[in-house]
């Protein structure tokens, strides 16, 4: 793996067409009440989810990127540089824009830590982890999974949150084991995102096998706010 690929200074023509796209899909009157619901430092432009992936899929197109080292750069640039939640959105995008699917592999990692970690909110992380993170590991298990059980136990909440939802869309290809070990080391943890993020996992393999999450729950005596998540969807006798 390589280390985090860092930007050139200044910011770039696809940066530049990306903040225009985002201005011109605007609705500021929407703005305030979408940096008030996120808890956002960063401000909104009020640009509703549907119209900001139109608008930067034909950025995204015209702006064309040759290889994977500048691919991560331009990224990063996008990300470091937003004065705007909807730019580090259209990061993420880039990150998963078709284009560039070839390039998803493990010397990503420190970008996506990066974004992890900096973004720390569960709006990017959650993307990141089920659709980027997840992608890797089912990519690179041998890499990934001792990587996601060492997530598992760091001190930062958001890499933790990550190696617990990394596999929500893999259903019957969903590693057991390692799901659990990710969710142990956060059982005890009060936190609000924690306990989502264990309810969560296990209601998504709950659609796979829901006697096997039932089991664990009693098991382990889970309660509280993971337990509703987690048994949401499934008749508890």
């Amino acid at each position: 793996m390589s280390p985090v690929d860092t930007p050139q200074a200044g910011r770039s023509p696809l940066q530049e067409a990306v903040l225009y796209a985002l201005t011109s899909a605007a609705e500021p009157a929407k703005a305030e009440a979408m940096r008030s619901y996120m808890k956002s430092a960063l401000p909104f432009l009020g640009v509703q989810a549907s119209r900001r992936r139109t608008a930067l899929k034909q950025v995204f197109a015209d702006h064309r990127i040759d290889s994977a080292p500048e691919w991560r750069r331009a990224v990063l640039g996008i990300w470091r540089d937003a004065a705007y939640r909807e730019e580090r959105y259209a990061a993420i995008e880039l990150t998963g824009f078709r284009f560039y699917r070839p390039w998803q592999t493990l010397y990503t990692l420190p970008m996506y830590e990066e974004m992890i970690v900096t973004g720390a909110w569960w709006d990017y992380v959650d993307e990141l982890a089920v659709h980027r993170v997840g992608g890797l590991l089912a990519a690179y298990p041998e890499t990934m999974r001792p990587l996601m059980l060492e997530w598992a136990n760091d001190a930062d909440l958001w890499k933790r949150r990550t190696s617990i939802l990394c596999q929500n869309r893999f259903k019957e290809r969903t590693d057991l084991g390692l799901l659990y070990a990710c969710i142990e080391p956060s059982l005890s943890d009060t936190d609000f995102f924690a306990r989502k993020a264990i309810g969560w996992a296990l209601r998504e393999y709950a659609k796979t096998d829901a006697d096997e999450v039932v089991r664990y729950i009693r098991h382990k005596g889970i309660a509280g706010l993971s337990r509703r998540e987690a048994l949401k969807n499934v008749p508890v006798t």
